[in-house]
């Protein structure tokens, strides 16, 4: 199993900037893809941005130019920097952590509590 600890999550005001943590313990394999995920209400989840064990990243166009992810493999931590808070950034945002179960082909995800972010006046 793997467990996921969201942090960093808060209030700010619009072109505010926040940054979440998300720290990773348990069974996890060498290679993997951390990431984010947000989910606003009345929506459903979607990707917001993720990055594999070897540096390859990937953005949802809503927040490239605007939020950085990163991650330090010797902390099993994945972070989102987030600039240029928009209203429309708020959400609950979820780590997420993806890596080989079972069979050669067969990945399985794993999730965080989630953490809230509210970008308001």
């Amino acid at each position: 199993q793997v467990q996921l600890v969201e942090s960093g999550g808060g209030y700010v005001q619009p072109w505010g900037s926040l940054k979440l943590s998300c720290v990773a313990s348990g069974n996890i394999a060498s290679a993997n893809t951390m990431g984010w995920y947000r989910q606003a209400p009345a929506n459903p989840r979607e990707p917001v941005a993720t990055i594999t064990t070897g540096g390859s990243i990937w953005y949802a166009d809503s927040v490239r130019g605007r939020f950085t992810v990163s991650r330090d493999n010797t902390k099993n931590t994945v972070y989102l920097q987030m600039n240029d808070l928009k209203p429309d950034d708020t959400a609950v945002y979820y780590c997420t952590l993806r890596q080989p179960y079972g069979g050669p082909d067969d990945q399985k995800s794993y999730w965080g509590q989630g953490t809230q972010v509210t970008v308001s006046l």
